[in-house]
């Protein structure tokens, strides 16, 4: 079985250790591609930081630091420190010294020439996550998001994802771009893998800017829509009307959509009617949500869609695999 699943950070990676596991369980023969969001990608102390493609590494391949979700486990700060002392470096992200080695390598590898895919694929090599890990372009992106500032000219400011969301603490927000897709391409490997997959998987991850960053390179999208060999799954970020983790709720407040289960489904559409969902899981207490969606042609199933640790993950991923099949049956 060929999956593949555009993916942002925690959730996804946690969604995907979980798939792992139950294809592992199962005995099921698979290849699992990884499309993973470089939206997020920053440049800070001269290294090329690209934290959705590692936390999605580490976490498969056993890295990660287990409570906080992101980083290496074991961690210390001694380089950030002493940058600090210096009066350089950038205080409010956190680079662990052992994620300084993987943004060295990243950077040197770029300097001399090699692509991100290319960089991506010798730093997996070390890691072995199971997955293939492809970036969804090689090409500059980055995703900006617009805030009010009355000390700003016009009083808006456009800040990077990072500065946003880890400096600010994610704001209320006017607008997100993705600055940079129209004039990229999909990385190597991305389209072809898209339309040879058997199943594709929209894990439970931001809409707006994991997921919704990957779908705006030109051409996936559209690869997506065009293989009807593969039904479209995906699992709901939201439950209960609140992101499970994170700031969805502000990004999608930004593009005009209801913080809800059902809301976000009907944002990524049913592909029979032009969108891209075959099939849509969300939680059972928005169990509610179902007709709604099932009306308008996205086969729905409620199932506990909290990640509360591997298993649940793992079942998670049968449940969306099942849903898969039952599509693809009819």
């Amino acid at each position: 079985m060929r999956i593949v699943a555009p993916a942002g950070g925690i959730g996804a990676a946690r969604f995907l250790r979980g798939l792992l596991a139950h294809l592992a369980q199962a005995g099921v023969e698979s290849q699992v591609t990884v499309i993973g969001n470089t939206a997020d990608d920053i440049t800070l102390s001269g290294l090329h930081v690209s934290p959705d493609l590692d936390t999605v590494m580490y976490t498969l391949g056993g890295g990660i630091h287990p409570v906080q979700g992101w980083g290496r486990a074991d961690e210390t700060r001694n380089v950030q420190a002493e940058l600090t002392a210096y009066g350089a470096g950038t205080e409010w992200f956190a680079l662990g010294d052992r994620d300084i080695a993987t943004h060295l390598v990243r950077t040197e590898l770029l300097a001399a020439g090699a692509t991100l895919s290319e960089a991506t694929a010798a730093l997996c090599a070390r890691w072995q996550p199971g997955v293939r890990l492809l970036p969804m372009s090689d090409d500059p992106i980055a995703t900006q998001v617009t805030i009010a500032d009355a000390t700003a000219p016009g009083g808006v400011r456009v800040l990077h994802f990072q500065e946003y969301w880890v400096r600010l603490g994610a704001p209320p927000a006017l607008a997100v771009t993705v600055a940079g897709a129209d004039k990229s391409s999909p990385a190597p490997g991305v389209l072809e893998a898209v339309a040879e997959a058997d199943v594709i998987l929209l894990p439970p991850s931001n809409p707006v800017v994991s997921i919704g960053a990957v779908l705006a390179v030109p051409g996936i999208r559209e690869a997506v829509r065009q293989n009807r060999n593969a039904p479209v799954v995906g699992l709901s970020p939201i439950v209960g009307g609140a992101p499970v983790r994170g700031m969805a709720d502000r990004m999608l407040t930004a593009i005009g959509v209801e913080t809800s289960a059902e809301a976000v489904g009907l944002h990524y559409g049913a592909r029979r009617h032009g969108g891209l969902l075959d099939g849509w899981l969300v939680d059972s207490v928005d169990a509610a949500a179902v007709p709604g969606l099932e009306a308008a042609g996205i086969a729905t199933r409620a199932v506990p869609l909290l990640m509360r640790d591997v298993a649940h993950s793992a079942a998670m991923a049968a449940a969306a695999l099942d849903l898969a099949t039952e599509i693809a049956a009819r």
